[in-house]
């Protein structure tokens, strides 16, 4: 008979989400596997963070060592379509509340490394290039994992709890078919590391730049070693015209934007050229009987306002109390608890939704032209784009204040006689 090893806790994923709620949960004195599919240190897209990371960053204790493999991200700024140097930058000191004044960009590589690393130091049982097959869930009982190794060993594990972090690969969600595709939402990414792209000057100069163009928006992350991540999210359909190699598309495609375009003259590429098609997903279910999904293993929308990574880690922390409340048989708890978390957690992505599904429209690129800080609208809009979206109602509040903005916005856009260089509505 196969031996089955036993644990308190399996974690499906040695990403940002999976390594964080790991080594939390190990603190806290529970006995934690960690189940990942590669080898670190690993390519990985998502490398803007905000500034609600860093609290995350002090209380996995390294802080320092972000600063030391990143760049400090002072915020945003966002260049119209046929504009080159008319940007719009929002600082992050100047959100409405009290969220740190910078976020850092960093290669993923090295990040998830240290994150990796941090797990396995708690005491985390990590086990690299070993891949989950099948996950066997019961309603109250010990779950059962079987997993195979690099060497095609397979063993089979049993837990009192499942967290699914495993991205995009989505394990739980794909097995039970709890996976849909977000219906309101279709793009695709195209991306790559670059030299000699010309950084912004002076304190600008580890900002993330957002560019529009007719067919999405582009994205230039300074990076250390003078590199820079260049990719643009764009309509699948746009994809679809490639004919030539997945470089000369970049390249063509950033082209299509006058204010990337002049930043690109001289740059050489570095990296192979990426693609991620038609990645905008959701699943059905979140948190049951002993499990859960967090991070891109839940949801996973667009990385316009760099989300991604702060989402997954934020859920890995708020997802702490709900595994300590099964595992404890405090089953009142338990469902107050999971209920409270999938409002919090579902909050956070609806604030991104909204923004994200009309951010190539011709309203919202005039709103962000030319913001204005009527009823402190502009700070708050800041504030999520600094991650704050959990909690403060004075945020929520002023956040609907610009829904209305835009509503009167959008009605003015559609009166007007369309100009060439308008972006369509997504």
């Amino acid at each position: 008979m196969e031996k089955t090893n036993p644990c308190d806790i399996a974690v499906i994923g040695g990403g940002p989400a999976g390594t964080t709620a790991a080594t939390l949960l190990t603190r806290r004195g529970w006995n934690v596997v960690l189940f990942e599919r590669d080898v670190h240190p690993r390519f990985h897209i998502g490398e803007s963070l905000l500034p609600m990371n860093v609290p995350i960053f002090e209380e996995l204790g390294i802080l320092n060592d972000i600063r030391r493999i990143g760049v400090v991200k002072p915020g945003a700024d966002f260049t119209p379509p046929d504009e080159t140097g008319n940007y719009q930058i929002f600082e992050f000191s100047r959100a409405l509340r009290a969220s740190p004044d910078h976020a850092f960009q960093v290669r993923r590589s090295e990040f998830d490394q240290l994150l990796f690393e941090t797990c396995r130091k708690a005491g985390v049982d990590t086990r690299e290039s070993c891949c989950v097959t099948r996950v066997e869930l019961s309603d109250g009982g010990r779950h059962i994992i079987h997993t195979r190794d690099a060497d095609g060993q397979e063993q089979t594990w049993e837990c009192g709890y499942v967290l699914d972090a495993s991205g995009q690969q989505t394990v739980l969600a794909a097995q039970q078919k709890w996976r849909v595709r977000n219906p309101r939402h279709a793009a695709a990414a195209i991306f790559a590391h670059f030299e000699n792209v010309e950084f912004r000057p002076a304190t600008e100069s580890g900002n993330i730049s957002v560019y529009w163009f007719d067919e999405g928006w582009i994205w230039m992350i300074p990076l250390t070693g003078g590199v820079m991540s260049v990719g643009a999210v764009c309509r699948p359909e746009h994809l679809k015209t490639r004919r030539g190699s997945k470089k000369e598309f970049l390249i063509d495609t950033i082209n299509r934007s006058v204010g990337a375009r002049s930043r690109f003259r001289n740059a050489r590429q570095v990296q192979p050229t990426r693609v991620v098609a038609n990645y905008s997903y959701f699943s059905t279910k979140q948190v049951g009987p002993g499990y859960a999904l967090i991070g891109d293993a839940y949801a996973f929308i667009d990385p316009v306002f760099s989300s991604g990574v702060y989402l997954a880690m934020s859920s890995a922390t708020q997802i702490v109390p709900v595994v300590e409340h099964w595992l404890n048989e405090e089953t009142g708890r338990y469902r107050i608890a999971a209920r409270r978390y999938q409002r919090s957690i579902n909050r956070g992505i609806n604030t991104f939704s909204w923004f994200i599904y009309r951010f190539t429209t011709p309203a919202m690129v005039s709103l962000f032209r030319k913001p204005r800080n009527i009823f402190k609208v502009e700070q708050a809009v800041i504030s999520m784009l600094a991650g704050d979206v959990y909690k403060g109602r004075e945020i929520r509040f002023r956040l609907l204040v610009f829904k209305c903005i835009f509503a009167i916005a959008s009605l003015v856009q559609a009166f007007r006689p369309k100009h060439p260089s308008s972006v369509p509505a997504a």
